[in-house]
C-alpha cells in the first residue's frame, strides 16, 4: 500500500503500446520508480528497451513524452537503424516526414561506459542531465554486465551494488521519470529457491516443483536488486514461446503475456494475461528459444540481451 501511494504521487506513465500490458500497469512504465527487465541472452530485452526510448522521444501528440533520453549501452547493443526501423513501422507518418527521424534519434544520447567505475563518475553528470535538458527516460542496459565486469564477489559486490541500487533508486526519485534497468539471468543453487519474500510456498515443495521446469535460472543481480526494483517483468520463452511475465507490481496480480518480436518492435498476441500463481511466477524459461527473429518473410538475427 505505501508503495503504490508513493507511485500515485509520483504520477505519470509512460505507456508501452503494448496494450494489456498497460492495463496490468494502470498506464505503462511508471514515474518515479525502477522498472527491471530479466531474461536470457536473446529474448527482446533490448527490443523492448529500444521501443521506450522511442515512445519518450516522440511527441505528446503521439502518445511519447516529448522529451530526451539517456541510454546506458553497457554492451553496444543499442542500434539507431533498428530504431528507426521500428519507428517507421510503428508510426509511419511520423517517420515518413522529412528529417524527422534524424530528429528522433538525436534526441536519444548513448553513453557506454566500459567498467562499473566509470560509470559510477557519470552518475552525477547523469543526474544534472535530469534536470537541465528535459530527459524523461532513463535505460541502463545492463547493470549485471556493468557489475559482472568488475570481478568481485561476495561483500565487496553486494557494497558495490547497494551503493548504485541507492543511487539510481534516488535519480527516479528525485526527477520523478521512468528508470528501466536490465539484468541477466544465472543459474540457481537450490538453497536460493525460496529466497524471494513474494514466493508463498514452503522450500521442501518448491525444490520439488522446480525438478519439473527446464531450467533453473534467476535474475543475477540477487534478492537485494529485487527488493529495491519497484515492477519486476521476466522475459522468457516456453515451449518455443515467449512471454513477458509481469512478476512483481503494486497494482497488478502475476500475470503473463505470449509475444513476438516483429519490425515495428515487441507485440502481445493476445491482450488477456494468463495468471500466474506459486514458483511459476519467478521461474525463468529458456526453453525451445531462438534467437532468430522471423518477419516479412525474411530471416534476421538482432543482437539482443
Amino acid at each position: 500500500m505505501e508503495q503504490r501511494v508513493k507511485m500515485e504521487h509520483m504520477g505519470g506513465h509512460l505507456s508501452t503500446q503494448l496494450k494489456g500490458l498497460d492495463q496490468a500497469l494502470c498506464g505503462g512504465i511508471p514515474f518515479g520508480v525502477l522498472t527491471e527487465l530479466v531474461g536470457p541472452a536473446g529474448i527482446g530485452k533490448t527490443q523492448f528497451c529500444l521501443k521506450l526510448a522511442l515512445l519518450a522521444s516522440l511527441p505528446a501528440s503521439c502518445g511519447g513524452l516529448d522529451g530526451r533520453v539517456i541510454y546506458i549501452d553497457v554492451e553496444s547493443k543499442f542500434s539507431s537503424t533498428r530504431l528507426i526501423e521500428i519507428g517507421v513501422k510503428s508510426f509511419p507518418e511520423i517517420f515518413h516526414t522529412k528529417g524527422l527521424a534524424q530528429e528522433m534519434a538525436g534526441r536519444i544520447l548513448v553513453l557506454r561506459p566500459t567498467s562499473l567505475s566509470e560509470f559510477t563518475e557519470s552518475l552525477q553528470q547523469i543526474k544534472i542531465s535530469l534536470l537541465q535538458n528535459q530527459v524523461k527516460l532513463l535505460i541502463i542496459d545492463s547493470m549485471a554486465a556493468l557489475v559482472s565486469g568488475e570481478h568481485v564477489q561476495g561483500a565487496t559486490r553486494q557494497h558495490l551494488l547497494g551503493w548504485h541500487i541507492s543511487f539510481i533508486k534516488s535519480l527516479a526519485e528525485f526527477s520523478r521519470i521512468p528508470v528501466v534497468v536490465t539484468n541477466q539471468v544465472r543459474s540457481q543453487s537450490r538453497d536460493e529457491i525460496c529466497q524471494y519474500s513474494f514466493q508463498a510456498h514452503s522450500r521442501q515443495k518448491t525444490v520439488e516443483d522446480y525438478k519439473g521446469h527446464d531450467s533453473h535460472l534467476v535474475p543475477a543481480l540477487g534478492i537485494h536488486w529485487a527488493h529495491a526494483v519497484t515492477i519486476r517483468l521476466v522475459l522468457d520463452a516456453k515451449s518455443g514461446k515467449r512471454f513477458i511475465k509481469l512478476a512483481k507490481s503494486p497494482v497488478s496480480p502475476p500475470l503473463a503475456f505470449p509475444f513476438n518480436i516483429t519490425s515495428s518492435g515487441i507485440s502481445l498476441l493476445t491482450d488477456d494475461g494468463i495468471e500466474l500463481t506459486g514458483p511459476e511466477i519467478n521461474t525463468i524459461h529458456c526453453q525451445g528459444h531462438s534467437d532468430i527473429i522471423h518477419f516479412d518473410g525474411e530471416r534476421l538475427q538482432y543482437r539482443d540481451a
